[in-house]
């Protein structure tokens, strides 16, 4: 898909606040209320927005245990690394779950309310699985930095827009 300055635009403003009127998104991005709703129509109906949810504070309302967790597979086959990939991101403690290369096979995020569900955790993604070979959990002390918003670039000099 061929992204214009506009799109790149209302990509970004929204990614750091998708709570905006569409007014005052249009003002943002200076484009006209009609254009800006056209083009995030689009922007979601080509799958480039995917979803619109709020983020929560995780330290206010779910306190408890964090980590983030590198799984090792043996054999690495493609059958064994789909099998973990669909328990890993099927079980709800499982935040974020990424496939990686030149280190461990999977590096999870994962919270749960206690050290109970903790190994009820393990025990349901890990110890039940034959091929997990190896587990480092590395439990979550301070969050210092979430930053979901994604850089967006532009033209053939890759820009980032506003610079």
């Amino acid at each position: 898909m061929d992204l214009d300055d506009t799109d790149l635009r209302i990509l970004d403003q929204l990614q750091r606040d998708a709570s905006l009127t569409n007014q005052d998104l249009a003002a943002k991005v200076h484009v006209s209320p009609a254009t800006c709703l056209r083009r995030t129509k689009r922007l979601v109906d080509e799958g480039l927005i995917e979803r619109t949810v709020a983020l929560l504070s995780a330290d206010k309302l779910a306190p408890g245990l964090s980590a983030v967790v590198e799984v090792m597979l043996e054999p690495q086959t493609a059958q064994t690394l789909d099998a973990f990939e669909a328990r890993a991101i099927g079980d709800p403690a499982v935040q974020q779950c990424y496939r990686t290369a030149s280190g461990p096979d999977f590096v999870l995020f994962a919270t749960v309310v206690d050290m109970p569900a903790w190994h009820a955790f393990l025990q349901r993604v890990m110890t039940d699985d034959a091929h997990v070979r190896n587990v480092k959990s590395f439990f979550v002390a301070k969050r210092a930095k979430f930053a979901p918003a994604i850089p967006l670039r532009r033209g053939p000099d890759r820009t980032p827009p506003g610079a």
